[in-house]
């Protein structure tokens, strides 16, 4: 497995390795996570050592990163060893069990983050493989990751006897989702990314509905047939379930839904009715609208397996979020006194930056104790941020001061870097009367971030690159307890 240390590969490669096979993996640097497998019992090689493939290998994954020019893809082909993507074997582990997949262009994570403590909390025992560390999922050390081994038979529920749950992200860059075999399925939104592969919306709409139809026809029986739960109002519903013969529901703000959901921003309780009739209430485990609908839509998958609905809620009471979205990392002491409050998200994308900053607000209130929300924000691709330039210089309404470092630079080519920069975006956000400012490398930024907050502020580092770090590297440098402000 090349890549072995990413979230979805180790995942797959736990999961893999719990039924017998055997699995060796290489990544390029050493993290927790390829700690974590050697510990279980996985070979991983790490780093540029040149790495030959064993003699006995039968068949070679590697993650959407990795290019066709990797050595052992090269050595692989030469020896006539199949090379598969993550996305394809994760489609045909799903093929000997009962999947769940969980697709939209925002909210996937959190969806099956939430999904997986509801079941689990049920006893419907799923196997979890999530593109995040969650805290509620465990590996033998104790330690947050992104997996967990469950049942090999579905114990209750309308899939009772069937083979056992397995719940995973549906991911839609490079149409990678069509690989997957999913028997129940959740669409939260479809908007347009991952232009550089589309082109257009249209296309997008169109990558949606071959997903969905890759989910099985309704049964008679109820809870015995396919399923797929869709957005009522933000996820092309009409054209992504044209022609379906699997069962259709939608979920949303809309009281026309049949999952109809309301929420209250300050106290974050959210009511779900279906068709009409009360179903549930409770406080969502994480602010903003968006996660209200993340954790309604987990809560209908949830009881459309067969999980009652005081475990939902219970399970809602107590989860605690997963890493980097909408992670509170703490309150980071000044030097003049009181504290910076410190978030870190992993939102790239227009309308998740938008989200993110006014549940922030709407939840923290900073404005009331004379503070500014200041956003650290890396862009996740110059394909990404040129396309969505517009709507990115528009998502930033709600921060009073934005800080952006250099584009990570991922998959494009070197004339796609060319055609857009940070400063671009920098450009855009002053012509809107937002305070913006581009910086490099990390530590400079640290060192303005230092210099701009002040005692009251919150303080959120997004994006989906290496961008973590400075939230990290903010915290450590706060000053010691017996430092006073006259010494500094």
């Amino acid at each position: 497995m090349i890549g072995i240390g990413g979230c979805g590969m180790s995942g797959l490669a736990r999961l893999l390795h719990a039924q017998g096979v055997e699995v060796a993996g290489t990544d390029s640097v050493a993290s927790p996570t390829t700690d974590a497998l050697v510990n279980e019992g996985l070979c991983v090689a790490l780093g540029d050592t040149p790495v030959e493939l064993p003699a006995n290998c039968g068949s070679v994954v590697a993650s959407a990163a990795v290019p066709p020019s990797h050595p052992l893809k090269l050595e692989a082909d030469r020896r006539g060893i199949p090379v598969f993507t993550y996305a394809e074997a994760l489609g045909q582990t799903m093929r000997c069990m009962s999947g769940v997949a969980l697709a939209g262009t925002h909210g996937k994570s959190t969806t099956t983050a939430l999904l997986s403590a509801a079941l689990i909390e049920a006893g419907l025992d799923p196997t979890v493989i999530v593109g995040a560390n969650c805290p509620h999922l465990r590996d033998n050390k104790g330690n947050a990751t992104g997996f967990r081994l469950g049942s090999t038979l579905v114990p209750e529920g309308p899939l009772q006897g069937q083979p056992g749950l397995l719940l995973a992200e549906a991911c839609e860059f490079n149409r990678s989702f069509h690989n997957l075999a999913p028997r129940i399925a959740g669409i939260g939104s479809v908007e347009a990314d991952h232009l550089d592969i589309y082109g257009s919306i249209d296309a997008v709409v169109e990558a949606f509905h071959e997903f969905a139809k890759l989910i099985p026809p309704a049964s008679d029986r109820p809870g015995k047939g396919g399923k797929i739960i869709i957005g009522h109002d933000n996820a092309h519903r009409r054209d992504v379930t044209s022609g379906l013969e699997c069962e259709i529901e939608t979920i949303g703000f809309n009281p026309a839904a049949d999952w109809s959901v309301s929420f209250d921003p300050e106290s974050r309780r959210v009511k779900i009715s279906y068709k009409s009739d009360f179903a549930a209430e409770y406080t969502c485990p994480m602010p903003g609208d968006h996660s209200a609908l993340n954790s309604a839509m987990a809560f209908a998958l949830a009881e459309s397996l067969g999980a009652d609905r005081e475990s939902i809620v219970r399970a809602f009471k107590t989860f605690k979020g997963i890493g980097r979205r909408l992670e509170l990392l703490g309150d980071r002491p000044m030097p003049e006194g009181g504290s910076v409050r410190v978030y870190d998200d992993y939102g790239h994308h227009p309308t998740e930056v938008e989200m993110t900053l006014r549940a922030l607000r709407q939840h923290e209130r900073p404005q009331d104790k004379g503070g500014r929300l200041v956003c650290v924000f890396q862009p996740h691709q110059h394909s990404r941020t040129r396309f969505l330039l517009d709507d990115f210089a528009a998502a930033f309404g709600q921060a009073d001061v934005v800080i952006v470092p250099h584009i990570y630079f991922v998959r494009d080519s070197e004339a796609e870097k060319q055609k857009v920069s940070a400063g671009d975006l920098v450009d855009r956000l002053r012509s809107r009367g937002t305070r913006a400012m581009h910086l490099y490398p990390f530590d400079a930024i640290v060192e303005q971030v230092e210099e701009t907050c002040r005692a009251g502020d919150l303080l959120v580092v997004m994006g989906a690159g290496p961008v973590w770090t400075i939230a990290r590297s903010f915290m450590e440098r706060a000053p010691s307890p017996n430092t006073s402000a006259v010494g500094v």
